[in-house]
């Protein structure tokens, strides 16, 4: 059967139907970026498609990283002098911050607040909040529950486990006519959260259950891993098959009411790029198109210095609390959904890859604007000393320790320190840095001189001595 979405209109309703309610069965597992929550979300996966799983041994170097410890958790509250759980992983398993070390202890108030996180501004939700390289303990909580909390002795119990073990990931590649890829590529290891990302598995595995059914000429990959690490991980056990990517997707935060906004690729003007305007254009319904930036999700990862790869993402509502209320809360739940936003999404990333089937015979035509002649003349061109995905930048004291939490004091210094590594390839200057992060160039520059200390960049004509 040839691809095209008309094959499946009458399937449409099912098709949206089937992916609300995997949602549904997907929401009350705890997932993390290893351990069985991951396990049970891709068995159930197996359900529908066929996924091999893979699993990569705690300790096994990365590129900068090094595959962590296994997490599990059984059980965790808080509990009063009165013996009431004031806090209790049963009820939402974002109450414990995501990979608390095991705790049993008794702790006064003051103590207890050390390990206790809110968001004030937002007082009748649950934040998510992580540990995943810092070891530590602690639980979340709506900041109006906070305030009732009385100053007195509280009982901490954590039932975890955080051991040698496996990061786990899923991969499923319907093979085409030809060995050029189509990457899909969405991320498994959040907790009760719909839009970011169960939103992005289902709808991905809406397309790698239909799409098998079809005659290609592209393969097609689809990858369920763990967000940064797990695409790391992949990359680093993969290399051989980068070369075969030829155009790719990030899927996340796809399921809400808003808009549709298209992060470019890296180089902004690969097919990818325009494939996706051009169905967006076609829908007639609003839109916005943002230029690539250095972090979000796994296309930084794919679009590092060394790989520089055409993958984009297409999603609904930006992963930012600042734009999305939502985001990283308990109100990112199933009513925080839309069942035709779903469908809407599958149908637009169906579209794309329809169009993009239309043109795999036709010559290139898009040239790859890093490209440029390298200039060796000049003091501040850059060279990333571990080009190959971003390093570990907590390791290197340059990341804060409790991941999900937002601080606007450190966003711009965050910010440009994620430009410089990514545009240190020899091809851009500070000054070009500057301009394309619209950042200043004094913060670029210092930005630089930090990462330099941690030999992290050098000059470019000091890598050609």
């Amino acid at each position: 059967m040839s691809l095209n979405l008309t094959n499946l209109e009458s399937s449409l309703d099912e098709i949206k139907d089937e992916m609300y309610s995997l949602m549904e069965n997907l929401f009350p597992i705890c997932r993390s970026i290893t351990g069985n929550g991951v396990r049970q979300t891709l068995e159930i996966l197996q359900n529908l498609i066929p996924l091999s799983q893979y699993e990569i041994p705690t300790g096994t170097k990365v590129f900068d990283w090094i595959v962590p410890k296994e997490w599990n958790i059984n059980d965790a509250f808080i509990m009063d002098s009165s013996g009431k759980k004031v806090v209790d992983f049963k009820d939402s398993n974002l109450h414990i911050l995501n990979y608390s070390i095991p705790q049993d202890t008794e702790i006064s108030f003051n103590e207890l607040k050390k390990h206790l996180f809110s968001i004030p501004e937002q007082p009748d939700v649950i934040p998510y909040v992580t540990s995943y390289y810092n070891e530590n303990w602690g639980f979340c909580l709506e900041h109006n529950r906070l305030v009732k909390m009385k100053n007195e002795m509280y009982r901490v119990v954590v039932d975890s486990k955080l051991e040698n073990g496996f990061l786990t990931y899923g991969e499923f590649l319907i093979k085409g006519e030809f060995k050029d890829e189509i990457l899909i590529s969405t991320y498994v290891c959040h907790p009760s959260m719909c839009n970011d990302n169960l939103s992005g598995i289902v709808v991905a595995t809406a397309l790698a259950k239909y799409l098998k059914n079809f005659n290609l000429k592209y393969s097609i990959r689809f990858l369920f891993i763990p967000e940064t690490i797990g695409a790391i991980t992949w990359i680093s056990q993969n290399e051989e098959k980068m070369k075969n990517i030829k155009h790719g997707l990030v899927l996340t935060c796809i399921g809400d009411r808003g808009k549709f906004v298209y992060k470019k690729t890296r180089m902004g003007n690969a097919e990818i790029d325009n494939t996706v305007i051009k169905i967006l254009k076609k829908s007639n319904a609003d839109f916005d198109i943002v230029d690539f930036y250095p972090w979000g999700s796994d296309e930084r990862q794919f679009s590092s210095p060394a790989f520089n790869l055409p993958v984009g993402s297409l999603m609904r509502s930006v992963p930012n609390r600042e734009i999305t209320k939502e985001y990283h809360t308990s109100a990112d739940n199933l009513n925080f959904m839309s069942k035709k936003s779903l469908l809407d999404s599958f149908e637009k990333y169906f579209l794309i890859i329809e169009e993009l089937e239309k043109k795999i015979e036709e010559p290139e035509t898009i040239s790859n604007n890093f490209q440029k002649k390298l200039i060796n003349d000049q003091e501040d061109y850059y060279i990333n000393t571990n080009p190959k995905c971003e390093p570990q930048l907590g390791k290197y004291q340059l990341y804060e320790n409790f991941g999900g939490q937002y601080d606007i004091e450190k966003k711009y210094m965050k910010n440009a320190i994620f430009w410089v590594l990514n545009l240190s390839d020899g091809f851009h200057s500070l000054e070009e840095i500057a301009k394309r992060s619209n950042l200043e160039l004094k913060l670029v520059q210092t930005a630089t001189e930090l990462l330099e200390t941690k030999k992290l960049v050098m000059r470019k004509n000091d890598a050609n001595m």
